[in-house]
């Protein structure tokens, strides 16, 4: 299992039955859920975005860290189990080593996405304008 479930013990474990809506796009909850088994889809707009399944995935810290409501609604396609962090920053500046494993997952993924822009400013050479474009607005 993901090392971070390794601090969860701090947490509140609760279980959720399909089709449970755990965070709704444009709401603040002021929570943040990492989760212990089950499947999850994260829908933008009523688009699904992805479906996640890995043990130790976070949902709703976006939000919570820089102070937006959600950016996408977070559901459970099967009965989960989720840790909560409920009044999720005041946990996260009282419980640092659950604040670094976060910290180097949204590394993780900003390396990802990073990895993603070179890839189609390559793949789209012919109009590496318009990929600039884009990459300069992400990072502003």
């Amino acid at each position: 299992m993901c090392s971070i479930l390794n601090f969860c013990k701090y947490l509140k474990e609760k279980k959720f039955d399909a089709g449970s809506v755990l965070l709704e796009e444009g709401d603040r909850a002021g929570i943040v859920y990492i989760l212990k088994e089950g499947n999850i889809e994260v829908k933008k707009k009523n688009v699904q975005i992805t479906t996640v399944s890995k043990p130790g995935a976070l949902f709703g810290e976006m939000s919570v860290l820089l102070d937006i409501p959600h950016t996408a609604t977070v559901k459970t396609l099967n009965d989960a189990t989720l840790f909560t962090m409920e009044n999720a920053n005041e946990f996260l500046k009282n419980h640092k080593e659950i604040t670094y494993h976060l910290a180097a997952m949204l590394a993780e993924r900003l390396q990802i996405a990073t990895n993603y822009l070179i890839d189609l400013k390559e793949e789209f050479e012919d109009n590496s304008d318009k990929v600039d474009n884009i990459i300069e607005n992400l990072v502003k």
